[in-house]
């Protein structure tokens, strides 16, 4: 038989007709009750101390509860053989649960010692007991003044149309949701990146026509670097971006979704009432779906916590106080650490810059916007590069070693100029061998001939040069013959003949022994 709760107001009323003196039959015909459950009424506020000629007077609030305490029934039911079991486990539960281990785990373990309990058993035994899966009590946070806050969050969504080739993409969506307002932006995209952050940002302040003060965001790698409650690591594109625009970037706690309330549990709304069900044939027609839904349907919609249209609210409170709207188009940098390599450039977005030779092997922090390369060390700006197109290079003379700039440059003025300061005639052999559609093929041979001037002095090497020059000669290797052949005689010394000393000439006195050591050792050998 179910159980049915009795109401004040039904307890109330019974007793206030029996006090004017109708029938109890009477009273349960009217109010569609059982007569047994009139006379128990009215037996337990006899008990009270209520008499029927009291009048209604009598009937006021302290006996009115004083009834209702004793019609209740008992709070709790009794609890079976597993809580009793549950409770002489107590401190084998308690422990698990200190260790982090699971109540699924602690059951199979409580089964292992012969310990049967229900599931629904042990989980009521570990929150009523051991305060396990209790939380403690959500306070609202107030809402912010007017354009203060906006909260953005991402998630996927759902597949677009097939292409030519019949395959379907799937998108992601970033979701904007001002805090006093709740007026929804949604702006597709196919990858969560800096860049698509940035350009869904610039499209939600072209919606809602201005920008506002702080930006309430999750941990996503594109925003945070490196998450922390007090000082989170940003972005360097995004903090510039953040700094270009006036507002100010305020990081969720990780694992805290009340951080960001007013968004957390917009992703599947948006995916359920905005995308589902609709033919989307690309992204640009999933973005018009998108803005047309936050402007007809959701914007239009009273919320139900703030009890107004969305876009009214915004309309009326937050618009006023946004800041201004951008007017130009943000050019957004790529920032990136690129490693400085032998040969003295660095590669950003797929194109070479060079830097000075004390740079190399050192990593360094490169920002590349529309028409600049900027590169940092330590905070500083070391080079600034024109940016050029993925696959070239940008290359500064000045930041080679000067011995290695001509080569390097392929300047054969320079090496032209180099050789003309050993002499004239050094220097027309040099203009005579670079002379040609290909100048640079020949430098080595220039090379070359500043060594032989290097090796043989300016003045012989220039005579050489004029000699050569005279008959058409425009070849260094027999140029270094000709200097070789002209080499002056060493001058000869006549000197009187010496006779060399034997190698192995010692003094005497090293080889022959003594005369008395030598007679006394004959005189032994006779008396022997």
């Amino acid at each position: 038989m179910g159980f049915r709760e009795v109401t004040m107001l039904e307890v109330k009323e019974v007793l206030r007709l029996w006090l004017r003196g109708i029938p109890k039959k009477r009273i349960a015909a009217e109010r569609g009750l059982d007569v047994k459950t009139v006379r128990r009424y009215v037996k337990v506020a006899v008990r009270c101390g209520l008499a029927q000629g009291e009048g209604e007077a009598a009937l006021d609030e302290p006996r009115v509860l004083a009834v209702m305490e004793r019609l209740q029934p008992a709070a709790e039911r009794p609890r079976g053989d597993g809580w009793a079991r549950c409770l002489e486990q107590r401190a084998f539960i308690k422990g698990h649960l200190d260790h982090g281990v699971r109540l699924s785990k602690i059951r199979k373990l409580l089964r292992r010692k012969g310990v049967l309990v229900s599931d629904a058993t042990l989980r009521r035994f570990a929150a009523a007991e051991l305060g396990v899966s209790r939380h403690a009590p959500t306070i609202p946070v107030a809402d912010c003044g007017p354009a203060e806050e906006v909260q953005v969050d991402t998630g996927w969504m759902t597949l677009l149309e097939p292409d030519l080739l019949g395959r379907r993409r799937r998108f992601r969506a970033w979701i904007f949701t001002p805090v006093l307002s709740r007026f929804r932006f949604v702006y597709p995209v196919f990858t969560e990146t800096t860049q698509s952050a940035i350009e869904a940002c610039e499209a939600a302040w072209a919606f809602y026509r201005g920008v506002f003060k702080v930006l309430i965001v999750d941990n996503t790698k594109v925003i945070v670097q490196e998450p922390d409650a007090l000082a989170p690591k940003l972005n360097l594109g995004f903090l510039e971006y953040s700094q270009a625009r006036g507002f100010v970037i305020d990081t969720a706690r990780v694992r805290s979704p009340r951080d960001k309330a007013r968004v957390e549990n917009a992703v599947r709304t948006v995916r359920d009432d905005c995308f589902a069900g609709e033919r989307l044939l690309n992204l640009e027609h999933a973005r018009e779906h998108a803005r047309r839904w936050c402007l007809e349907e959701y914007g239009l919609k009273r919320h139900s916590s703030t009890q107004r249209l969305p876009r009214e609210h915004f309309e009326t409170e937050e618009r006023p106080a946004l800041l201004p709207a951008p007017q130009q188009a943000y050019d957004v940098p790529l920032w990136s650490e690129p490693k400085v390599h032998r040969d003295q450039h660095a590669q950003v977005a797929k194109a070479l810059y060079s830097l000075p030779t004390c740079f190399v092997g050192k990593t360094l922090k490169a920002r590349a916007d529309r028409t600049t390369v900027r590169l940092y060390a330590a905070g500083k700006v070391v080079k600034v590069h024109p940016r050029v197109a993925p696959g070239k290079r940008s290359t500064d003379p000045n930041d080679f070693p000067q011995h290695k700039t001509a080569y390097a440059m392929r300047d054969v003025d320079f090496l032209a100029r180099k050789a003309a300061e050993h002499g004239p005639a050094v220097g027309r052999f040099a203009s005579a061998l670079l002379l040609g559609p290909l100048p640079w093929t020949r430098m080595r041979q220039v090379y070359a001939l500043l060594r032989l001037a290097k090796r043989y002095g300016d003045q012989r090497t220039d005579e050489a040069c004029a000699t050569a020059l005279a008959v058409d000669m425009l070849d260094v290797h027999r140029l270094k013959r000709l200097l070789e052949l002209a080499r002056p005689a060493a001058a000869t010394t006549v000197s009187g003949k010496v006779v060399p000393l034997a190698r192995y000439l010692r003094p005497p006195k090293q080889y022959a022994l003594p005369l008395a050591a030598r007679e006394l050792s004959k005189k032994g050998d006779e008396n022997a």
